[in-house]
């Protein structure tokens, strides 16, 4: 019953990431639905949640993420201004970008470490390909962070729901997809 209960919160939880941008969208856009600032507290206050416990640096970043989540809902409740909102994908590709920034000063870069928990020993050529994946990531982060600020600071809320909501969920997919492709081929290639 338990672990039902850590799934369900886990799929609310990525849900709300997911659906943020179009609550936000509906929350400013119809200012009488003020019930879904609570409730997208409530949805990260249950994501926080389902971590608890849960250790490594991934679920540290989806906790601080979560807390974040909360902080932005209940300023926006208590200040009264509900474009707080509108700055938690910016706080996300911060976050990221620290994460994944941050693996390439240490031993072994973020897509380094989950390559090795997937396949084992990395030959020199995948160590230095996980490193640069790393570095594109990095890259897709600023970028993304940069549009993001601009759909802030721009105030124009369908640019916004369309960027942070749409078009930066394909571009992120796009990125795992060629990535995904790019690492077969080399895997062939190896062989």
């Amino acid at each position: 019953m338990r672990v039902r209960a850590a799934n369900v919160l886990n799929i609310a939880g990525g849900l709300v990431v997911i659906g943020w941008p179009f609550a936000v969208w509906l929350a400013l856009s119809y200012p009488h639905l003020h019930i879904l600032l609570p409730l997208l507290a409530l949805c990260f206050v249950l994501r926080l949640a389902a971590l608890r416990g849960k250790t490594g640096a991934l679920s540290r970043v989806a906790q601080a993420l979560a807390a974040m989540g909360i902080i932005l809902t209940l300023a926006s409740v208590w200040l009264r201004e509900a474009r707080l909102l509108l700055w938690y994908p910016l706080v996300v590709n911060s976050v990221m970008l620290a994460l994944f920034g941050g693996s390439l000063f240490s031993r072994m870069p973020l897509i380094e470490r989950l390559a090795r928990w997937r396949e084992g020993e990395l030959s020199p050529a995948a160590v230095r390909y996980t490193r640069r994946v790393t570095q594109v990531w990095c890259g897709f982060f600023i970028i993304n962070g940069a549009v993001s600020l601009w759909t802030c600071l721009h105030g124009n809320l369908h640019i916004w729901t369309l960027w942070n909501g749409m078009l930066s969920y394909m571009l992120m997919g796009t990125l795992f997809a060629g990535e995904w492709l790019v690492r077969q081929r080399l895997k062939r290639h190896h062989e």
